[in-house]
């Protein structure tokens, strides 16, 4: 019996039409960058495992593939067995994400990059996760940054180029949620929870969405049952109007928090800032933008502003991003503004609607088999030299299934190649296909 051969579980192989519809998608969101004003760069695949276990990936630095190190011995085995220390083998690894090995890239080249500096970085990057619907162990990332620009301008180029990309895909259905993690600070620190405990309650504040009030009350319970029930207050509060949106505004945030937090001056310039993102988003022909005080976003990375995107037809965001101003500053020591924009490529690529290319014209060029080598590449020459794409095929005694098969692919005529064409290549008669 024939063994059954498939890629590593979470890690997939893409058929060439598959190939072809995923480089159309990336295509169309790289011109749209590129008019943005954004240059592409590329980091490689590893990165220094003490750099991915800084502290600066959250949860994904658990999810890490490690390299092991050349050239161990038994010793070095036993040591790490001892200890319990897996890592101690390790001296590289795959990167989880494109943040990290921008922020080394960005502390690596300061000197001959602009100050501020519209990073374009697309490209695979892999997480041990659970393989399952929707997540997988390679994925690609497709991401664009602005580095060096401490105000709003930043925020608000990310997210219209952003909702540009988008509309490009067909995708203009989405809805961008924003929100401040210095309003979130300020919410945990008026519910009464100290500092120490302020990042694990965010965790259990993100899963709002999939365990409600009352799940996240109880896991805050835990940590301070007082606290728990006064954030509890501000939860309940925002329910009523988060389903339909709270449009963003400066007036808006300031009157959805609790009246104690309004007057704080924190929260007033986190309030006005988002204020003025919505605004300049408005003047530069992007979408409306919706103000979700509950919107999280995992990686403690972020510093301010974040936000995530969401499509009718996906059960999960398709897109997200945020200020992380202190991650560079870790590499380079000094600190230097940041601010980054996700698309959820494995998420969008199935909602883009394939649309047809009127100017391609694909042939399939059926010849036969007594046809001399040196007639069918001077023919297939000749077509290619018209900007045609064109692939040979020996005709079979039914070409039914091939022409269906290449249908299928992309291609849009077949042509049957013959000698006397030589003399004239402009006469070779192309049958649409289908």
């Amino acid at each position: 019996m024939a063994t059954q051969i498939n890629p590593p579980r979470g890690m997939r192989d893409f058929l060439p039409a598959d190939k072809r519809r995923r480089e159309r998608v990336l295509a169309t969101i790289r011109k749209v960058y590129a008019s943005h004003g954004f240059d592409e760069i590329e980091t490689p695949v590893v990165e220094d495992s003490e750099r991915l276990h800084s502290g600066m990936g959250g949860d994904n630095e658990k999810l890490s593939f490690a390299v092991m190190r050349r050239g161990l011995e038994q010793a070095d085995l036993q040591r790490a067995a001892d200890a319990d220390d897996a890592l101690a083998l390790s001296d590289l690894g795959l990167r989880f994400d494109l943040t990290v090995p921008l922020a080394r890239y960005v502390a690596t080249h300061r000197g001959t990059l602009p100050n501020v500096f519209r990073a374009l970085q697309i490209g695979p990057v892999w997480r041990a996760e659970r393989p399952q619907k929707g997540r997988y162990r390679q994925f690609v990332q497709c991401d664009i940054d602005i580095l060096g620009e401490a105000s709003s301008l930043a925020e608000a180029e990310l997210l219209i180029a952003g909702a540009d990309a988008l509309g490009a895909l067909g995708l203009h259905d989405c809805t961008f949620r924003v929100n401040d993690r210095r309003l979130l600070t300020a919410l945990l620190d008026w519910s009464g929870f100290a500092a120490e405990q302020q990042s694990g309650a965010l965790i259990s504040v993100d899963k709002l969405d999939k365990i409600g009030v009352e799940g996240v009350t109880a896991e805050l319970e835990q940590v301070d049952a007082a606290a728990a029930a006064k954030l509890r207050l501000a939860l309940e509060g925002w329910a009523p109007v988060l389903a339909e949106g709270i449009p963003l505004s400066t007036e808006s945030v300031l009157a959805s928090l609790p009246e104690e937090l309004r007057a704080r001056p924190d929260a007033i310039a986190a309030a006005e800032s988002l204020g003025g993102i919505a605004d300049a988003v408005a003047a530069g022909g992007g979408g409306a933008l919706v103000y979700d005080p509950t919107l999280v976003r995992g990686m403690g990375y972020y510093t301010g502003t974040i936000f995530e995107v969401a499509h009718p037809s996906s059960g999960s965001s398709v897109g997200g991003g945020g200020r992380y101003d202190g991650m560079i500053g870790r590499f380079l020591g000094q600190d230097v503004p940041a601010c980054g924009f996700s698309i959820g490529f494995e998420r969008i690529v199935d909602l883009v609607e394939e649309r047809e290319s009127a100017a391609e014209v694909a042939i399939i060029g059926l010849y036969d088999k007594r046809m001399p080598v040196d007639a069918l590449v001077t023919l297939k020459a000749s077509l290619m030299a018209r900007g045609e794409r064109v692939r040979l095929e020996a005709r079979p005694k039914n070409a039914r299934n091939l022409l269906e098969r290449a249908a299928a692919e992309g291609f849009t005529h077949v042509a049957h190649l013959r000698e006397e064409h030589l003399d004239d290549p402009h006469s070779i008669t192309l049958e649409p296909l289908g």
